[in-house]
């Protein structure tokens, strides 16, 4: 109430708002945060909580074409037509990755059982540190591609080194993993699924 000749105060804009529309705001504000956080756990429901399982859209499909020479100092390179005939592994690696060196091991005992071909596609890396790279920690790939510019590893979707791949005797990447290759990983997922493919 205001003494006569007082003028009143305007009403800041911010308390003319209809009650209605206030309630809204605040029930919005609970929504979002609420979408978000069912939405990200749904997704990591279906990846099995698993960050290092990333879907990708090459799945079922043929590797994609590409002719890359071999890392430097060896003497085979690596080609889309290199990977039909028969199942085989592609490891995305790089002298400069500290979860490569720790994958490494993993790579040379599968070698020396003769299970399974491997496959290095050597990302963004200098020829002279990929060849000590391989020289000093042993070569564990039947072929290497050298991919300087990283071309052919964005046609294959990766996101970052190391990645591995299992493609089939047809060409087609059967399945993905981001991250270190652990004795587990190849234990549980990447050794069955190989055994599974060959009998197709």
């Amino acid at each position: 109430m205001s003494l006569p000749g007082e003028t009143q105060a305007p009403v800041p804009a911010s308390d003319r708002t209809p009650p209605t529309s206030r309630s809204r705001r605040r029930v919005l504000a609970f929504l979002i945060p609420l979408a978000f956080v069912a939405i990200a756990g749904s997704l990591a429901a279906a990846l099995g909580g698993n960050p290092q399982i990333v879907p990708s859209a090459l799945i079922g499909k043929p590797a994609p074409e590409f002719v890359l020479p071999p890392v430097q100092g060896r003497t085979l390179g690596l080609s889309s037509a290199d990977l039909t005939g028969q199942v085989s592994l592609v490891n995305v690696f790089a002298s400069w990755c500290t979860a490569c060196r720790d994958e490494h091991p993993v790579f040379m005992r599968l070698k020396a059982s003769g299970v399974v071909p491997i496959h290095g596609l050597n990302y963004k890396d200098r020829p002279r540190d990929a060849a000590n790279w391989l020289d000093t920690l042993g070569d564990p790939y039947t072929r290497t591609g050298s991919d300087r510019d990283g071309r052919v590893a964005i046609d294959f979707g990766v996101y970052g080194v190391p990645e591995t791949f299992v493609i089939d005797r047809h060409g087609r990447i059967a399945f993905k993993h981001v991250g270190a290759v652990t004795p587990e990983v190849l234990e549980k997922k990447i050794l069955p699924l190989i055994r599974r493919l060959r009998e197709q």
